[in-house]
């Protein structure tokens, strides 16, 4: 019997997750039946949207205690019964915290990877995590050269690819980031002009001093109190694209919506969109093609943090939810 270890959703966290959200368990691997694919687990994808699931209903439906804990993967195939795949193809997908899923060959549950790269790269880089970045910023808040672009969460996975973007957009790029040594990491390796420290308080101040031209387009991964700040220096005719709200999200009681809304919404004539990037498809291998090319010409530092071993992947989301990660969080599984 081939062994599938799994880590399910075991109950709704009260506040923040701990080690017994998630509950260890071994059963027999799946069979792929007719029109699916049997898929091994390589690399499994760290973000704060497995938090965000399990709060309730999202773009997807909410995780259930009992379920396999939800993840974005890229695999191997290890067994076809499907048009189109073979054995030993390089496929992405919700597979799941586990080892094996048995998954159907439909469009929106398994892609099979061209791009030849570092399966490092694939899982987030050069996938999910870079095209976020790359829609989200290019579509939604339409940069123009000279433009300052802010990015909260500067130091995480798609925040770190949103202004290196911007950079080569031609902007002016401020971050924000909690601690000083992420905000100087952010400066010196990423080649942002600024960044600032959130938990030093005095956040607009900062943001003013910081974007003396005021704001342009705000990339918000965070909402809270960065959000709050960024609304009263927007620019007229400013761009706030809604990316996450990773503020609220590993919390007990999410805190009210922005003060700006509204008021300063309507003053300024700001236009504040959200996005999820499966909305971007269809360009798809375009922008996959970009990315990979900005990342290879070192115009893109794609930073990888990456755990060995399944048994891994709890501890590795709670160190994500407190600041702990540089860069894309992922974990080695196979």
């Amino acid at each position: 019997m081939t062994v599938n270890r799994q880590w399910l959703y075991a109950k709704q966290p009260a506040g923040k997750i701990g080690k017994d959200t998630f509950q260890w368990v071994e059963s027999a691997a799946p069979v792929a039946r007719e029109g699916e694919v049997l898929v091994r687990t390589r690399m499994l994808s760290l973000d704060p949207a497995n938090r965000a699931w399990m709060m309730g209903k999202t773009y997807r439906s909410a995780l259930e205690p009992g379920q396999v804990m939800s993840g974005f993967a890229v695999g191997e195939v290890v067994d076809s019964r499907a048009t189109g795949f073979v054995k030993g193809d390089i496929v992405e997908g919700d597979f799941g915290w586990q080892d094996y899923a048995a998954v159907p060959a439909q469009a929106d549950r398994l892609t099979k990877r061209e791009t030849k790269a570092p399966l490092e790269l694939l899982i987030g880089p050069l996938s999910i995590t870079g095209l976020t970045a790359y829609f989200g910023l290019l579509e939604v808040g339409r940069p123009n050269p000279g433009d300052t672009v802010l990015v909260s969460a500067a130091a995480g996975a798609v925040g770190s690819m949103a202004g290196q973007i911007a950079r080569i957009a031609g902007c002016r790029v401020v971050g924000t980031a909690g601690g000083q040594d992420k905000c100087d990491w952010v400066v010196r390796e990423l080649g942002f002009d600024a960044c600032i420290d959130y938990k030093a308080g005095g956040v607009r101040r900062a943001l003013a001093a910081a974007c003396p031209r005021g704001i342009d387009v705000y990339f918000d991964n965070t909402g809270g109190p960065v959000l709050d700040a960024a609304l009263t220096l927007m620019n007229l005719r400013g761009r706030v694209v809604c990316c996450g709200n990773v503020s609220q999200y590993d919390v007990e009681k999410p805190a009210p919506g922005p003060m700006g809304v509204p008021g300063l919404v309507v003053v300024k004539r700001l236009r504040l969109e959200g996005f999820v990037v499966m909305d971007f498809f269809d360009r798809r291998a375009e922008a996959e093609q970009r990315l990979a090319q900005w990342v290879a010409s070192d115009r893109i530092k794609a930073v990888v943090d990456v755990f060995d071993g399944l048994e891994k992947a709890p501890e590795a989301l709670i160190g994500l939810f407190e600041g702990n990660n540089k860069g894309k969080r992922a974990v080695r599984v196979s």
